[in-house]
């Protein structure tokens, strides 16, 4: 896959997360995706998105910078949301934040398989 088609890739997966279209999720994540070291699987990943979603109603994940190397995205993803009730050990109880996530894709068989993500916690902080 060259380096347009895994960005639009990325950019459908992105897509699918927005729309919550869960069914999707396997057309874009590995059955044996892990996350920041943790084997999830499929069905791991899958109950840890929808957590984020309870957890943060109005959740939209917007691509602010995107580089595509294959096997490889880097992406920059901007939050402006409300948590409803504790995020990352914080009080943020529907406040309104705006923060920014730093994550790493690694594609094999055309789909996710290994996550690195972190989430810029000290600007929710400030926030606060």
């Amino acid at each position: 896959m060259n380096s347009a088609d895994l960005a639009d890739l990325y950019r459908n997966y992105i897509a699918c997360l927005n729309r919550q279209y869960w069914p999707a999720l396997s057309r874009f994540v590995h059955d044996d995706v892990v996350h920041n070291g943790r084997p999830l699987g499929l069905s791991g990943y899958r109950a840890m998105l929808e957590q984020d979603f309870r957890e943060i109603p109005d959740l939209q994940f917007n691509i602010e910078m995107l580089i595509s190397d294959p096997p490889r995205i880097a992406a920059r993803l901007k939050f402006d949301c409300t948590p409803v009730g504790t995020f990352l050990g914080l009080p943020v109880n529907g406040r309104r934040v705006s923060f920014c996530e730093n994550v790493f894709y690694e594609f094999g068989d055309d789909k996710i398989r290994q996550v690195w993500s972190v989430i810029d916690k000290a600007t929710i902080e400030a926030q606060l």
